[in-house]
């Protein structure tokens, strides 16, 4: 009802000079001496012929302003998707709509290209440094010294730094390169932890380890990335103690440190771009990236990321892999 009132009223300036011409009509018979009963045919022909029009003319519209909302509820418009003009001006709405879209999807299409460009020369890049990284890392394995120790510790971080650009690229990409298969989660964080092991041992940071024994569905690049950024910050902000890994029922694993703690002020934005907090304002180094890529790859996997801590007595992560949203779909 309140569309065909709408109707109605839009279309007011129409019904009122109908409604006009009637008038004269009727009134141009009468002055001719025309009698009322000889009057009510034409009058109500009229009358007739303009419902018909209208009803017509409402069904059109009806039809027309659906096609429209359809293409507003897809959020996304094509040229060709657009509904015939009803009028003169609608054609030229219409027309100006098709040079917007068009620009736009040029646009689109040219930052694209620009993306595609910068990913190409990044991506080139990091595999370029990593040729020099893996020979000094071949080297440095001949010596056995407190100095060569420092200097793989260093260049593990070089590599991870590398791998974070990279990972932030691929991110962005609207090609994602996941590849999901069953993985036992132990063979993942073996992989994780053994990329550490020399900054365990120069550090002076026990590893106590406890095998998940369960399998999940993922993708290993991007979990054993996630890892590697977990176990990163807990080694970064550990000066003593240990880092505990172990599972708890519902296939959640769970990554332990002793380290500094995360002040609770910060706990809620610790997944913010950016955002390094107290801790990573002290020691000057931090990205604020770590975390919140851990966090976007995460949601892209399906694993939920619950962390707690606190301040002097460490901080707990736990990545629960039950992957609710992957099941769902």
């Amino acid at each position: 009802m309140k569309s065909i009132l709408g109707f109605l009223k839009e279309r007011r300036a129409e019904i009122h000079l109908f409604a006009g011409f009637v008038f004269i009509f009727t009134l141009v018979l009468y002055l001719y001496g025309i009698s009322i009963s000889l009057m009510t045919y034409p009058v109500l022909l009229c009358f007739t012929i303009g419902t018909i029009y209208t009803a017509a003319a409402f069904i059109k519209t009806q039809k027309h302003n659906n096609t429209l909302k359809q293409i507003t509820d897809a959020e996304q418009a094509h040229a060709w998707q657009m509904p015939e003009a009803l009028c003169g001006t609608e054609k030229e709405l219409l027309r100006i709509i098709d040079l917007l879209i068009k620009d736009a999807e040029t646009k689109e299409e040219l930052l694209n290209k620009k993306y595609r460009d910068t990913e190409e020369r990044y991506t080139l890049w990091a595999h370029q440094i990593k040729t020099p990284i893996a020979t000094m890392k071949l080297n440095l394995q001949n010596e056995d010294s407190d100095f060569s120790r420092k200097l793989s510790y260093e260049l593990g971080r070089i590599e991870q730094y590398t791998e974070m650009a990279l990972a932030i690229i691929r991110l962005d990409s609207p090609s994602k390169d996941y590849v999901f298969r069953e993985l036992e989660v132990d063979d993942v964080v073996k992989e994780a932890v053994k990329k550490f092991s020399s900054e365990f041992i120069l550090k002076k940071i026990k590893l106590d380890y406890t095998p998940a024994n369960f399998k999940t569905i993922s993708d290993e690049k991007w979990l054993v990335f996630v890892l590697e950024q977990i176990l990163s910050n807990a080694l970064k902000y550990t000066k003593t103690g240990s880092v505990q890994i172990y599972a708890v029922p519902n296939k959640k694993l769970c990554i332990k440190d002793s380290g500094i703690g995360i002040s609770p002020e910060d706990l809620p934005r610790i997944f913010e771009k950016g955002y390094t907090g107290y801790n990573g304002r002290a020691d000057k180094k931090a990205s604020g990236l770590g975390l919140y890529l851990c966090r976007k790859i995460c949601d892209e996997l399906g694993i939920n990321l619950e962390v707690s801590s606190e301040i002097g007595k460490g901080t707990l992560i736990i990545m629960d892999m039950q992957q609710y949203k992957l099941q769902a779909e």
